[in-house]
C-alpha cells in the first residue's frame, strides 16, 4: 500500500511540475505575448486560492484517497483537452485559459487530502521516512520537469508535452486507485444521514408494531404509521439538507479554530508565508543580478543547480539525524534563507552566492517532511485536511505575490536594501516561531488526547 502511495504521488508530482513550462512554450509558441502568458497562469491560480478552504472541508468529509484520485483524473481530463487542442492546431487563449482553471480547481481539492492519505496509509513510525521520500520525488520533479517538457516541445511540439502529462497523470490515478484507508472521518461526517435513516426507521417500526393487535386494527395502524412515515421522512430529509449547508460554515470555522488554538501552528505558517514572498523576491532579483553582474546564465544555473542539490540533500538527511525538536530545526531550516538573501545585497561572486543558496534549500530540504510529520501528528485526523488547506493557502498566495512585486520594489528601494531588509525578516520571522513551539506543542481546547513531539 506504501508502494502504491509513493509511485502515485511521484507520478502526480511530475505531471504537476511539466504544466507550467508545457503552458508557457505554448502559449509564447502561439502569440509571444506575456500578457496572455500571464493571464493562463492566473487562471490556474486564482481558483486555486479561492477553493482552498472549501478543498481543506472535503478532504475531511470525504476518504482522502478518493480526492485525491478524482483530482488527479480531473487533471488528466484537463490535460488531455489541452493536448488535443494543441496537436490540432488550436491555439485559443480562452480555452487554455478554461482549462487551466479546471486544473487549479482540482489542485485546490486534491492538494489538502495529500496529508491525510498518508497519515491514513502510513503507520506513525514510518511517516517521517515516507515524506521524505516524497520530498525527493518532488524536489527531482521540479528539477527534471523543465528540461523534459522543453525537449519533448523542442522535438515534437508542446501538444505532445501535455499529452505526456496526461498520461502520467492517469497513471498515477490508477496508482491511487488501489489504495484503501479507514473510511472513519466519512462516517463521522455522514452523521445527518445517519440520523435520518435512523428516525425513518424508528416509524417503520412503530408502524409494523402496530401490526401486533387485532385484526380489525391492523389496517387502521399500517395507514396511519405510513402516513407519520412518509411525514416523518420528509421532515427529516430537509432538516439533513438544511443541515448539510450550515455544517459547510461551521467546518470551516471549526479548521479555522483548530488553526488559532495552537499558536505553535499558526506562528510557524505564518513564518513560512514569509519564506515564500522572500523567495519570490529572490528567484526575482537574483537572476537579473547574475545574469547582468555575474557572468550570465551560467552563474545562474551554477546556483540554481546548487540549490537543488542542497535541497535533495536536506530531504534525504532528514529522517537520518537524531532530531530532538523538530519544530526549532524546521524554523531554522526556513531563517537559513538569510544567507542567499544577503549575498544578493552585496553582490556576492556566484560561489559564495551558490554556497548561500545551498545552505537554504538544504536547510528547506529538512523542513519539508519534519513539518509534514510533526502536524500529522499534532492536528487531530478529522480536521487535518482543513488545517493544511489553510498553512498551503498561505504559501501558494506568498511566492506569487512575492515575484509580483519584487521589482516594483526593488525600483524603489534598490536591490541592496530590498534584500537585507527581507532577509532579516525572513530570519527574525521564523526564528521567533520557535518561542511558542517550546510549550511542548501545546493542544487546541478542542482536543481530549494531546500528542506530543519531544
Amino acid at each position: 500500500m506504501i508502494q502504491r502511495l509513493l509511485i502515485g504521488r511521484c507520478l502526480s508530482a511530475l505531471a504537476t511540475a511539466l504544466i507550467p513550462t508545457t503552458l508557457t512554450l505554448a502559449v509564447l509558441r502561439a502569440t509571444g505575448d506575456g500578457g496572455a502568458l500571464g493571464i493562463v497562469l492566473a487562471s490556474e491560480m486564482v481558483p486555486l486560492l479561492l477553493l482552498l478552504p472549501v478543498g481543506g472541508v472535503l478532504a475531511d468529509r470525504i476518504r482522502p484517497e478518493r480526492v485525491a484520485l478524482l483530482a488527479d483524473l480531473t487533471r488528466c481530463l484537463s490535460q488531455a483537452a489541452i493536448a488535443i487542442e494543441l496537436l490540432l492546431g488550436v491555439y485559443r487563449l480562452l480555452d487554455l485559459a478554461v482549462l487551466s482553471a479546471v486544473a487549479g480547481i482540482a489542485i485546490a481539492f486534491g492538494s489538502p487530502a495529500v496529508p491525510r492519505l498518508v497519515v491514513a496509509v502510513v503507520p506513525g513510525e514510518d511517516r517521517l521516512r515516507t515524506n521524505a521520500r516524497i520530498g525527493v520525488a518532488t524536489s527531482l520533479s521540479a528539477v527534471v520537469a523543465p528540461a523534459l517538457a522543453g525537449t519533448v516541445t523542442l522535438a515534437a511540439g508542446p501538444g505532445w508535452a501535455a499529452a505526456l502529462t496526461a498520461a502520467l497523470f492517469a497513471c498515477s490515478a490508477l496508482t491511487l486507485g488501489g489504495i484503501s484507508s479507514t473510511p472513519a472521518a466519512s462516517r463521522v461526517k455522514t452523521a445527518p444521514h445517519a440520523d435520518a435513516r435512523l428516525q425513518v426507521n424508528a416509524v417503520r417500526q412503530v408502524g409494523k408494531a402496530a401490526q401486533v393487535g387485532k385484526a380489525a386494527q391492523v389496517g387502521k395502524a399500517a395507514q396511519v404509521g405510513k402516513a407519520a412515515q412518509v411525514g416523518k421522512a420528509a421532515q427529516v430529509e430537509k432538516a439533513a439538507r438544511v443541515k448539510r449547508v450550515s455544517s459547510f460554515g461551521r467546518d470551516v470555522a471549526e479548521g479555522w479554530r483548530e488553526v488559532r488554538g495552537r499558536r505553535w501552528f499558526l506562528a510557524c505558517t505564518l513564518a513560512h508565508g514569509v519564506w515564500h514572498f522572500m523567495a519570490g523576491l529572490f528567484l526575482t532579483l537574483a537572476p537579473m543580478t547574475a545574469v547582468r553582474e555575474l557572468g550570465g546564465e551560467v552563474s545562474w544555473t551554477v546556483i540554481v543547480q546548487s540549490g537543488t542539490v542542497g535541497l535533495v540533500l536536506g530531504v534525504l538527511a532528514a529522517p537520518r539525524l537524531p532530531i530532538r525538536r523538530p519544530l526549532a530545526v524546521v524554523q531554522a531550516g526556513a531563517a537559513c534563507y538569510l544567507l542567499p538573501m544577503v549575498a544578493l545585497a552585496v553582490t556576492a561572486p556566484t560561489a559564495v552566492m551558490a554556497g548561500a543558496y545551498f545552505v537554504a534549500m538544504f536547510g528547506l530540504g529538512l523542513l519539508s517532511p519534519l513539518w509534514e510529520t510533526v502536524v500529522a501528528e499534532e492536528i487531530p485526523e478529522r480536521a487535518l485536511g482543513r488545517v493544511r488547506s489553510f498553512d498551503q493557502l498561505i504559501s501558494f498566495a506568498s511566492r506569487p505575490f512575492g515575484l509580483a512585486v519584487a521589482a516594483p520594489l526593488a525600483g524603489v528601494t534598490g536591490v541592496t536594501a530590498l534584500a537585507l531588509t527581507g532577509g532579516v525578516l525572513v530570519a527574525v520571522a521564523n526564528l521567533a516561531a520557535i518561542l511558542p513551539s517550546r510549550s511542548s506543542l501545546r493542544p487546541a481546547p478542542t482536543e481530549a488526547a494531546p500528542a506530543r513531539v519531544k
